[in-house]
């Protein structure tokens, strides 16, 4: 699916992967986050962490009538504030997408997939 918008100066289509890029990439420039993880690897208990290309597959983006939807699968630092590491993911990603792609997001979901120690 894609979202169209129309402005005064023609049509324009954007990918889901697209949103899904963007908001994996302003989800992994918060504090806390180590870095984005699959979906898919739920089940097989490992969370492996996502490169930058590969961010739409920690992100799905759902469309629901006129609302749009973020499901996010992040993978945060070990001694942070979970809580508020989701919080200021969610506003992050909501604020980020609406200033690049003129987007009002309706929510983000934010999946923690595991708890990593970061050495420094």
């Amino acid at each position: 699916m894609s979202i169209d918008l129309q402005n005064e100066y023609g049509h324009v289509t954007i990918t889901n992967e697209v949103i899904s890029t963007i908001a994996g990439g302003a989800a992994v420039e918060c504090y806390g986050i180590v870095g984005m993880a699959s979906k898919k690897q739920l089940r097989d208990g490992l969370a492996e962490i996502l490169k930058k290309e590969n961010f739409s597959k920690g992100v799905v983006v759902r469309q629901e009538e006129d609302q749009l939807h973020i499901d996010m699968y992040i993978i945060v630092s070990y001694g942070t504030k979970i809580s508020e590491i989701a919080h200021n993911v969610q506003n992050q990603v909501k604020y980020t997408l609406n200033k690049t792609i003129g987007l009002s997001v309706d929510s983000v979901n934010i999946y923690i997939q595991g708890v990593r120690v970061i050495n420094s």
